[in-house]
């Protein structure tokens, strides 16, 4: 048996199907982009904190609640850190969570269409939002935020794709039947 999930990195290579033969093509971390509220979060608390001896005899709840802002957003940072979606040459997952970790899965034979949402802030800090469509009613897979360049990332999925023989190869000027 595998050793347990850290608490500390994401670990995605564990989720292989190494026995299958299955190697990562992309792992994709989150756009720095959303570690910016997190990060204002943990700076307020410090500056809060460091505002403590400014204060007089109630110093102490000053620097608990900053702490405890300052904790909250280093919690949101590393929850980011930890989230994580990996492209290999049979499907894509995406991997989450720090206390429960949360392992969403789809082959690539079920991704029917993929939708890339760019903002106007992805389209000046390079990130886009992906939603997959498959198949199954219910699928593992839906939702990818914060995508560091989308439009290279939609790419390797569909190459691999191709490459996986799952769809069928468009020939100008042939129809589906051969002639």
């Amino acid at each position: 048996m595998g050793a347990r999930p850290s608490l500390f990195t994401p670990d995605v290579d564990r989720y292989l199907l190494h026995d299958e033969g299955e190697e990562i093509i992309d792992e994709v971390t989150k756009h720095p982009v959303c570690m910016i509220v997190p990060g204002l979060i943990t700076i307020a608390g410090v500056t809060i904190m460091a505002s403590s001896v400014l204060v007089g005899s109630f110093w102490y709840l000053l620097v608990i609640l900053g702490l405890l802002v300052s904790v909250y957003g280093l919690v949101r940072l590393h929850i980011r850190y930890m989230d994580r979606f990996v492209i290999t040459n049979m499907r894509v997952f995406r991997v989450d969570g720090v206390i429960t970790r949360h392992v969403a899965t789809m082959p690539l034979s079920r991704i029917l269409d993929i939708s890339v949402t760019t903002p106007l802030l992805g389209m000046v800090f390079n990130y886009g939002h992906f939603v997959f469509e498959s198949a199954a009613a219910d699928q593992g897979v839906k939702h990818v935020t914060y995508v560091r360049d989308p439009n290279r990332r939609d790419l390797i999925i569909q190459g691999v794709i191709q490459r996986a023989g799952i769809r069928a190869v468009a020939i100008p000027g042939h129809t589906i039947d051969g002639t």
